[in-house]
C-alpha cells in the first residue's frame, strides 16, 4: 500500500470519528435534560446516536466512492470481474458490528438499572392494594384511592419520605393525576423540590396508565392492583408536562398535567400555602370528579378553555 494512500485512509477515519462524535454531542433531537437520570440517557441515546452516524458516513463514503471509482466507461462492454469470498473482509463486517452491539448492550443495561432497574417486580405482583388495606387498617395516613359508587375519586395522604428522599404518592384515573402529600395535601399538579430525589408511589384507581415526563427521559406504568414506584433527582427549575403514555381511554389525549421544578424556598412557601388551604377545611377530601360522567361536548369544551388561557398567558 502506498504512503500517500495509507495517509488519506487515516485521515478519514479520523474525520469520520470526529464527525460521529461532533453529531453525537450536538444533535439537537431531545429536550432539555432536567435530571440526573436524563443525563444518563443522553450519553446512551448520544454515543449510539454517534456511531450509527458513522457507520452511515462508512456506508454512503463507500457506496459514493464505488459509483465514481467503478462507473462503466465508454466502450467497455465486458461483464465485471467475478469475485468470490473474502475471508478477512467477512470476519472484519461480523466482528465489528457483534463487539460494538455487545458493548451497547451492556452499556444500556446499566443506564437502566441506574435509572430504575432496581424496583422490585416480585413485590409489585403481591403488594399492591393489600398493602394499601393494611395501613388502613392499622389507621395509618397511608395511600388510598379509590372510587365510590357515585363515580368520585378520594384521595388520601402518604408518609413523608425519609432522609432527603420526597415521597409523593400518585393516583391515576381516567383521566386525571392526582398527586398526594403529607398532611392532608393533594394537587393536580406535581411540585418537586430541586437536588432531592423525588420517590412516585403510584397506584391506578381504573385502567393502566403510564406516568411519562419527556424532560426527565422516564416512564413507568401505573398499573391496577398494583404499586409501581419512580425515583429521580430533578436539577433544572422550571415546568414540564407530565403525560399519560399508555391509551388508558376516550379522553387518553387529555389526561397531561405539568410537574414544577422549585428551588427549596419555592417549594417550602408552596406547601406552607397547600397546607394553609388544607387546614381551612379539614373535614374535606379533595374529590375529582370522573370524567366519564360528562359528555365528549362538555369535556371538550373544558380542554378548550384551558387552552386559551393558557394560550393568553403565554402572550
Amino acid at each position: 500500500m502506498k504512503k500517500n494512500t495509507l495517509i488519506s485512509i487515516v485521515v478519514t477515519i479520523g474525520l469520520i470519528i470526529a464527525s460521529s462524535i461532533w453529531y453525537g454531542r450536538n444533535n439537537g433531537l431531545l429536550p432539555v435534560a432536567a435530571g440526573d437520570e436524563a443525563l444518563l440517557y443522553d450519553g446512551l441515546f448520544n454515543t449510539i446516536l454517534a456511531i450509527a452516524f458513522g457507520f452511515f458516513l462508512v456506508v454512503e463514503g463507500v457506496l459514493i466512492y464505488s459509483i465514481v471509482k467503478f462507473r462503466r466507461r465508454d466502450g467497455d462492454n465486458d461483464d465485471g470481474p467475478a469475485i468470490h469470498e473474502n475471508l478477512s473482509l467477512e470476519i472484519a463486517w461480523t466482528a465489528i458490528p457483534t463487539v460494538i452491539v455487545m458493548w451497547v448492550a451492556i452499556y444500556s443495561f446499566d443506564v437502566y438499572t441506574a435509572m430504575q432497574g432496581t424496583q422490585d417486580l416480585s413485590g409489585m405482583a403481591h403488594g399492591g392494594m393489600h398493602q394499601t388495606v393494611a395501613h388502613v387498617e392499622r389507621g395509618a395516613k397511608a395511600t388510598l384511592a379509590s372510587a365510590n359508587t357515585d363515580g368520585m375519586l378520594m384521595a388520601g395522604t402518604l408518609p413523608a419520605g425519609t432522609g432527603d428522599v420526597v415521597a409523593i404518592d400518585v393516583s391515576a384515573m381516567q383521566f386525571a393525576w392526582i398527586f398526594n402529600y403529607p398532611n392532608e395535601i393533594s394537587t393536580a399538579e406535581l411540585h418537586v423540590p430541586v437536588g432531592k430525589k423525588v420517590r412516585l408511589n403510584m397506584t391506578a384507581v381504573d385502567v393502566l396508565h403510564a406516568f411519562w415526563v419527556p424532560q426527565l427521559r422516564i416512564k413507568q406504568d401505573v398499573i391496577p392492583g398494583r404499586s409501581t414506584y419512580l425515583e429521580f433527582t430533578p436539577r433544572v427549575v422550571g415546568e414540564y408536562p407530565v403525560v399519560c403514555a399508555e391509551l388508558c381511554g376516550s379522553y387518553h389525549g387529555g389526561m397531561r398535567t405539568t410537574m414544577v421544578i422549585d428551588t427549596p424556598e419555592d417549594y417550602a412557601t408552596w406547601l406552607k400555602e397547600q397546607q394553609e388551604i388544607a387546614s381551612n377545611d379539614p373535614e374535606q377530601i379533595v374529590a375529582y370528579h370522573s370524567t366519564s360522567e360528562m359528555s365528549e361536548q362538555e369535556y371538550l369544551a373544558g380542554k378548550m378553555t384551558q387552552l386559551d388561557h393558557d394560550r393568553h398567558m403565554s402572550h
